[in-house]
């Protein structure tokens, strides 16, 4: 029988691995101030070298496999702030929107870090509709800032290295698989991308000091909580007191 310790050390290991830098107290802060020096321009210049157009393939919005099981879902990191301006849209309930990473749960229960859009049965993101063969994104104008970047990130070489493998880097900007990279963008394009991607790396380390300085063991007793800036939270983003 798992105990809520036993339950708390696991989730712990499970975030420290992710941020295995966490040890050293001023990595993530060194690695903020890192991505606040960051020059828009040169990532622009990264951008246009490397080359993206969507093609609209839907491929990031979607499983791997329709209901071929939770690891194969669709998975986007969606922080607090971004989770309540999508709300908003259309008086959204919070499950609605977001559910727990599932990443450190076992059997319904546990406790695991941050959030993730939310899915469908399928594994598909629940805010991804298809068209005449070509997908959309139902809160383009709100959609979390995972999504406006994708497929780039930034490696500013420690703890906020991306999941995923990347297939094509310049500079400190790494391109994830994608159909549409190697096609010609216009430079407002990857001005715009740029503005973006700085924005989300200089956030992820926000909310992952955050995250790190709330971070407050719970007992879970068969359920889920979720750990992210705020504190702990159950799975309809209420704080648990």
């Amino acid at each position: 029988m798992t105990t809520a310790v036993t339950t708390s050390e696991s989730s712990r290991r499970q975030f420290f691995g992710h941020c295995p830098e966490l040890s050293r107290v001023n990595s993530l802060e060194t690695e903020l101030e890192r991505a606040r020096e960051l020059s828009e321009s040169e990532l622009a210049d990264a951008i246009e070298s490397i080359g993206f157009e969507c093609t609209r393939c839907g491929a990031c919005c979607k499983a791997e496999t329709c209901g071929s099981g939770e690891g194969d879902a669709h998975t986007a990191t969606v922080f607090p702030d971004e989770i309540r301006a999508i709300q908003t849209r259309a008086d959204y309930d919070w499950r609605d929107v977001a559910r727990p990473m599932p990443y450190g749960l076992s059997d319904g229960s546990g406790e695991t870090f941050e959030w993730a859009l939310q899915t469908n049965s399928c594994g598909d993101c629940v805010f991804y509709e298809e068209t005449d063969g070509a997908g959309g994104c139902t809160i383009y104008g709100d959609r979390p800032l995972v999504c406006q970047t994708y497929p780039f990130s930034v490696d500013l070489g420690g703890t906020s290295q991306p999941m995923g493998e990347a297939v094509d880097g310049e500079g400190m900007v790494r391109a994830h698989e994608c159909e549409g990279l190697g096609r010609d963008i216009s430079r407002t394009e990857a001005e715009d991308l740029a503005a973006a991607l700085k924005e989300r790396a200089i956030s992820d380390l926000e909310e992952a000091i955050a995250v790190r300085d709330t971070y407050d063991p719970q007992e879970t007793d068969g359920s889920i909580v979720v750990h992210d800036s705020e504190g702990p939270k159950r799975p309809d983003g209420s704080v648990i007191d």
